[in-house]
Protein backbone atom coordinates (compact mmCIF):
# COMPACT_ATOMS: atom_id res chain seq x y z
CA UNK A 1 0.00 0.00 0.00
CA UNK A 2 1.63 3.58 -0.79
CA UNK A 3 0.67 6.29 1.57
CA UNK A 4 0.39 9.78 0.41
CA UNK A 5 3.88 11.74 -0.89
CA UNK A 6 4.95 15.30 -0.66
CA UNK A 7 6.46 16.77 -3.46
CA UNK A 8 10.31 16.35 -3.42
CA UNK A 9 9.84 13.02 -1.99
CA UNK A 10 10.82 10.04 -4.99
CA UNK A 11 8.39 7.25 -5.34
CA UNK A 12 7.55 4.58 -7.54
CA UNK A 13 5.10 2.10 -6.81
CA UNK A 14 3.23 -0.99 -7.74
CA UNK A 15 0.37 -2.02 -6.04
CA UNK A 16 -0.32 -5.04 -7.64
CA UNK A 17 -1.08 -6.38 -10.95
CA UNK A 18 -3.11 -8.89 -12.97
CA UNK A 19 -6.84 -9.06 -13.32
CA UNK A 20 -8.13 -7.60 -10.45
CA UNK A 21 -5.07 -5.80 -9.21
CA UNK A 22 -4.17 -2.24 -9.28
CA UNK A 23 -1.03 -0.50 -10.83
CA UNK A 24 0.14 2.85 -9.53
CA UNK A 25 2.89 4.38 -12.13
CA UNK A 26 4.74 7.64 -10.34
CA UNK A 27 3.93 9.21 -7.29
CA UNK A 28 7.36 10.89 -7.86
CA UNK A 29 7.69 14.38 -6.98
CA UNK A 30 9.75 16.39 -9.37
CA UNK A 31 10.44 20.27 -9.60
CA UNK A 32 6.91 20.32 -11.42
CA UNK A 33 5.20 18.95 -8.45
CA UNK A 34 3.98 15.76 -7.77
CA UNK A 35 2.47 13.17 -10.10
CA UNK A 36 0.22 9.83 -9.80
CA UNK A 37 -1.88 7.71 -11.88
CA UNK A 38 -2.90 4.26 -10.77
CA UNK A 39 -5.90 1.84 -12.17
CA UNK A 40 -7.65 -0.87 -11.85
CA UNK A 41 -10.61 -3.30 -12.91
CA UNK A 42 -13.40 -3.78 -10.20
CA UNK A 43 -14.10 -6.75 -8.08
CA UNK A 44 -16.98 -7.46 -5.91
CA UNK A 45 -16.48 -7.73 -2.43
CA UNK A 46 -14.79 -10.91 -1.41
CA UNK A 47 -13.68 -11.37 -4.79
CA UNK A 48 -11.23 -14.50 -5.10
CA UNK A 49 -8.90 -11.66 -6.72
CA UNK A 50 -8.99 -8.83 -4.21
CA UNK A 51 -8.80 -5.49 -6.05
CA UNK A 52 -8.41 -1.94 -5.25
CA UNK A 53 -11.41 -1.07 -7.02
CA UNK A 54 -14.56 -2.04 -5.13
CA UNK A 55 -18.09 -2.71 -7.22
CA UNK A 56 -20.91 -2.71 -4.41
CA UNK A 57 -23.61 -2.56 -7.54
CA UNK A 58 -22.70 -5.04 -10.17
CA UNK A 59 -25.63 -3.61 -11.94
CA UNK A 60 -24.00 -0.39 -12.32
CA UNK A 61 -20.76 -0.62 -11.74
CA UNK A 62 -20.00 -4.28 -13.79
CA UNK A 63 -16.97 -6.54 -12.22
CA UNK A 64 -14.23 -5.95 -14.81
CA UNK A 65 -14.87 -2.50 -15.81
CA UNK A 66 -11.69 -0.26 -15.42
CA UNK A 67 -10.96 2.76 -13.86
CA UNK A 68 -7.55 5.31 -13.91
CA UNK A 69 -6.89 8.18 -11.95
CA UNK A 70 -4.22 10.18 -12.06
CA UNK A 71 -3.12 12.91 -10.07
CA UNK A 72 -0.53 15.98 -11.02
CA UNK A 73 -0.55 18.65 -7.87
CA UNK A 74 2.17 21.66 -9.46
CA UNK A 75 5.00 22.86 -6.77
CA UNK A 76 2.13 25.94 -6.66
CA UNK A 77 0.07 23.38 -4.85
CA UNK A 78 -2.79 23.78 -7.73
CA UNK A 79 -3.78 20.54 -8.05
CA UNK A 80 -5.61 18.35 -11.08
CA UNK A 81 -7.41 14.54 -10.71
CA UNK A 82 -8.25 12.73 -13.85
CA UNK A 83 -10.73 9.66 -14.26
CA UNK A 84 -10.81 7.39 -17.18
CA UNK A 85 -13.50 4.61 -17.00
CA UNK A 86 -14.30 1.79 -19.39
CA UNK A 87 -17.07 -1.24 -19.20
CA UNK A 88 -19.88 1.22 -17.21
CA UNK A 89 -23.61 1.10 -18.35
CA UNK A 90 -23.45 2.80 -21.36
CA UNK A 91 -25.71 6.69 -21.38
CA UNK A 92 -25.98 6.45 -17.51
CA UNK A 93 -25.03 9.47 -15.47
CA UNK A 94 -22.46 9.19 -12.61
CA UNK A 95 -21.66 11.22 -9.91
CA UNK A 96 -18.01 10.81 -8.76
CA UNK A 97 -16.15 12.00 -5.68
CA UNK A 98 -12.55 12.34 -3.55
CA UNK A 99 -13.54 10.74 -0.42
CA UNK A 100 -11.80 11.02 2.95
CA UNK A 101 -10.52 7.01 3.95
CA UNK A 102 -10.06 3.77 1.45
CA UNK A 103 -12.56 1.41 0.17
CA UNK A 104 -13.56 -1.51 2.33
CA UNK A 105 -16.47 -4.15 2.29
CA UNK A 106 -19.11 -1.60 3.62
CA UNK A 107 -19.54 1.05 1.23
CA UNK A 108 -19.09 3.82 4.28
CA UNK A 109 -16.10 2.51 4.89
CA UNK A 110 -14.34 5.58 2.60
CA UNK A 111 -16.14 8.15 4.97
CA UNK A 112 -17.04 11.60 3.54
CA UNK A 113 -16.03 13.62 0.84
CA UNK A 114 -12.73 15.22 0.85
CA UNK A 115 -13.21 19.22 1.51
CA UNK A 116 -10.62 22.23 0.65
CA UNK A 117 -12.61 23.61 3.61
CA UNK A 118 -14.09 21.38 6.13
CA UNK A 119 -17.34 21.91 6.53
CA UNK A 120 -20.38 20.25 7.82
CA UNK A 121 -22.45 23.15 6.22
CA UNK A 122 -24.44 21.51 2.91
CA UNK A 123 -23.76 25.18 0.56
CA UNK A 124 -20.35 24.04 1.22
CA UNK A 125 -21.03 20.68 -0.68
CA UNK A 126 -19.99 22.24 -3.75
CA UNK A 127 -17.22 21.63 -6.91
CA UNK A 128 -15.22 24.68 -5.62
CA UNK A 129 -14.69 23.01 -2.12
CA UNK A 130 -14.38 19.41 -2.85
CA UNK A 131 -13.03 17.52 -6.15
CA UNK A 132 -15.86 16.04 -8.61
CA UNK A 133 -15.44 13.84 -11.40
CA UNK A 134 -19.14 13.48 -12.48
CA UNK A 135 -19.73 11.65 -15.52
CA UNK A 136 -22.04 10.20 -18.50
CA UNK A 137 -20.81 6.66 -20.29
CA UNK A 138 -20.75 6.70 -24.03
CA UNK A 139 -22.28 4.62 -26.08
CA UNK A 140 -19.67 2.29 -24.94
CA UNK A 141 -19.21 2.74 -21.59
CA UNK A 142 -16.37 4.36 -21.53
CA UNK A 143 -16.21 8.55 -19.93
CA UNK A 144 -13.24 11.20 -18.91
CA UNK A 145 -13.47 13.99 -16.50
CA UNK A 146 -11.58 15.96 -14.76
CA UNK A 147 -11.55 18.63 -11.76
CA UNK A 148 -8.31 21.35 -11.40
CA UNK A 149 -8.23 23.33 -7.76
CA UNK A 150 -5.91 26.26 -6.61
CA UNK A 151 -5.26 23.82 -3.65
CA UNK A 152 -4.23 20.29 -2.98
CA UNK A 153 -4.68 17.27 -0.45
CA UNK A 154 -4.10 17.73 2.89
CA UNK A 155 -1.73 14.31 4.14
CA UNK A 156 -4.08 11.73 5.13
CA UNK A 157 -7.34 13.18 4.07
CA UNK A 158 -7.92 11.51 0.54
CA UNK A 159 -7.86 8.41 -0.24
CA UNK A 160 -10.58 6.98 -2.63
CA UNK A 161 -12.60 7.78 -5.16
CA UNK A 162 -16.16 6.92 -5.00
CA UNK A 163 -18.82 6.42 -7.68
CA UNK A 164 -22.45 7.49 -6.67
CA UNK A 165 -25.08 6.27 -8.82
CA UNK A 166 -26.02 9.80 -10.20
CA UNK A 167 -25.22 13.17 -9.71
CA UNK A 168 -27.40 14.37 -6.36
CA UNK A 169 -27.76 10.65 -4.90
CA UNK A 170 -26.20 9.13 -2.34
CA UNK A 171 -25.99 5.32 -3.45
CA UNK A 172 -22.41 4.46 -3.68
CA UNK A 173 -22.08 1.86 -6.38
CA UNK A 174 -18.24 1.48 -6.54
CA UNK A 175 -14.82 2.93 -4.57
CA UNK A 176 -11.27 3.26 -5.92
CA UNK A 177 -8.21 3.15 -3.34
CA UNK A 178 -6.34 5.76 -4.59
CA UNK A 179 -2.78 6.61 -3.70
CA UNK A 180 -3.04 10.62 -3.67
CA UNK A 181 -0.31 12.95 -2.84
CA UNK A 182 -0.35 15.64 -0.78
CA UNK A 183 0.40 19.49 -0.63
CA UNK A 184 3.54 20.33 1.67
Amino acid sequence: MVAGICAGAVVAALLASGTGGAGAVGGVGAPDGYWMRTDAKFAPVGALVPSAAVTYDAKLVPPAAWIQVSQHTAASGATTVKLRVDGMVPGHAYAVHVHQKPCGADPAAAGGHFQHKPSTDPADVTADNEVWLDFTADDTGAAEASARHDWGFRQGEASSVVIHDMPGSRVRAACFTVPFGWSP
